[in-house]
């Protein structure tokens, strides 16, 4: 059993935690916020994830998990001092690092003997040898703290089966001590353990990101092309992605890639790249792709209804994907913006999101279900693949609606399912000249 402090409980800190905690090491968790400290001490967790406020309930009760807001209490108490700290976007595309920077601080002062600081939080290169510059100057005659770097490839919505069985684990070290420790704390975890310098392993997660992102905006500029040229583009990411160096992962045409990762990592991955004299294109259009991807679904929907002025429109999906509560750059706050601002009236429905929701857009009226929704409807717009939305019931969301308009952002439906059915379906990259067989 190992001593874990884990400083951050949002959605990184709170999902690490608390599966170190179900791999059998005494783990505390710690915020200043003292209201989210509160919240994880009756039990309940601030957030959705699937399966871990099950786990967390589990794991405090065996007394491998607690949580505090005191930094020091923490520290003093561990053996693993994590960083999980929020890097949000500065207006330039970097990424933020004063919690970071504020929290190094904090634990150079804390520290009472030999820890091993480790970076969870998603940083730019080079941000261990920032900690450890100020690790040197805070602390010079106690050399307590030596850095690692651990990134996090967690996916919300499956955050903990991501932890408990990775494809990978990165761990950037300086010494053979700490390599040693961080395949101590892993050693339950069946999974390869890739240790690198600590820049190699920072640079490895804006990588990941970057790439997985690049694919999402190429399926998107080949969904033009396939609309243009009469296609399907889920014909076309089928064939591709049998091709094992391809892969079908990642190739679903859409609204575009949303949420807390992937927008932040690109932007900090081109500033980086900025910042040591490459001009990193690719990554730039990769950006400008997924933000036009918006405007082409929204476009879709004001054609159809030709203006939004004193139309129904409802929206189901609110969070930026299945699984999750989150609203971090959600396609869904856009879209309800314009909406909004060009007069039409909005109903939405999310199974998780709509109290996050309420707080930015009061005046929507949000539903009990998609079929309150669609009642008196003029369009719906489908902004999340919600695996409750397959399943609806057409016909019945059919006869509710005024119109039988259906803007489907996720590619969620059969187009010529759709067709028969009677709605006016419009989806993305599949043209009906290759769905309608009778074209």
């Amino acid at each position: 059993m190992k001593r874990v402090c884990m400083i951050g409980s949002g959605y990184v800190g709170l999902v690490t935690g608390t599966c170190l905690a179900e791999l059998g090491h005494r783990v505390i968790c710690v915020d200043k916020d003292e209201s989210k400290i509160s919240i994880l001490k009756s039990g309940k967790i601030p957030i959705y994830e699937p399966g871990l406020e099950a786990l967390a309930r589990k794991n405090t009760k065996l007394n491998r998990l607690s949580f505090t807001s005191s930094v020091m209490e923490a520290v003093q108490a561990s053996d693993f001092v994590f960083i999980a700290v929020n890097t949000p976007p500065l207006k330039d595309g970097g990424a933020d690092l004063s919690f970071v920077e504020a929290c190094t601080r904090e634990v150079a002062r804390s520290a009472n003997k030999f820890k091993l600081l480790v970076e969870k939080s998603t940083v730019p290169v080079k941000t261990g040898e920032r900690i450890k510059k100020t690790l040197e100057v805070l602390s010079p005659a106690k050399p307590y703290l030596e850095v690692a770097s651990n990134p996090e490839f967690l996916r919300e919505g499956s955050a903990v089966k991501d932890f408990l069985h990775p494809d990978r684990i990165i761990v950037g070290v300086q010494s053979q001590r700490a390599e040693n420790m961080m395949r101590e704390l892993y050693a339950k975890i069946k999974a390869p353990i890739i240790v690198t310098d600590i820049n190699s392993a920072e640079l490895i997660k804006h990588a990941s990101n970057s790439f997985l992102s690049l694919k999402i905006s190429y399926i998107n500029s080949i969904a033009q092309i396939c609309e243009k040229v009469g296609a399907d583009v889920e014909k076309v990411a089928e064939g591709m992605g049998y091709d094992a160096r391809i892969n079908r992962a990642f190739l679903n045409a859409g609204i575009g890639y949303g949420g807390s990762c992937f927008p932040k990592d690109v932007s900090a991955f081109i500033k980086i790249a900025e910042e040591v004299g490459f001009d990193f294109q690719i990554l730039k259009g990769t950006a400008a792709i997924n933000h036009a991807q918006r405007e082409l679904v929204l476009k879709s929907l004001k054609e159809a209804l030709w203006t939004f002025k004193g139309k129904n429109v409802g929206i189901l999906g609110l969070s930026f994907k299945p699984d999750t509560d989150d609203l971090r750059n959600a396609p869904a706050i856009d879209f309800i913006q314009i909406l909004l601002a060009e007069g039409a009236v909005v109903k939405a429905y999310d199974p998780v999101a709509m109290d996050k929701m309420k707080v930015h857009f009061p005046q929507v009226e949000y539903c009990a279900s998609p079929y309150k929704v669609a009642e008196a409807a003029d369009a719906l717009l489908i902004v999340t693949e919600w695996e409750e939305f397959r399943k609806l019931d057409l016909n019945k969301i059919k006869s509710l609606m005024n119109t039988n308009i259906v803007v489907d952002g996720r590619n969620i439906f059969d187009p010529m399912t759709m067709k028969k059915l009677g709605f006016t379906y419009h989806c993305v990259g599949r043209s009906p000249k290759a769905w309608d067989k009778k074209a």
